[in-house]
């Protein structure tokens, strides 16, 4: 599998998860709504999982919309210098400058 292809395929399964962890909340919301508790009770566990749904998404969601970094030029293979910059996907990638 490419680089692309593999960058690809994980953007793909972020994508997946984030909807699967839609569902779930959604789910969550009307099961709340639909218990007869009081609206204090209701007010403060819908706070607690918007909190969680925030928590659970957001690290997915910045990962999708976090830019390309490309590798310094004096890093670069003689190829890939022929070529231009390498692209890359790592972890380590996503927090240099």
């Amino acid at each position: 599998m490419s680089r692309e292809d593999q960058r690809q395929a994980m953007r793909s399964l972020r994508e997946e998860l984030i909807g699967e962890l839609e569902e779930l909340y959604r789910n969550a919301f009307d099961r709340i709504s639909e218990q007869d508790l009081g609206d204090g009770a209701i007010a403060r566990l819908t706070q607690l999982l918007l909190r969680s749904r925030e928590a659970a998404i957001t690290p997915l969601q910045q990962e999708i919309e976090a830019p390309l970094i490309t590798r310094p030029a004096g890093s670069a293979t003689a190829s890939s210098a022929a070529a231009g910059s390498e692209i890359s996907d790592d972890d380590s990638a996503a927090t240099a400058p």
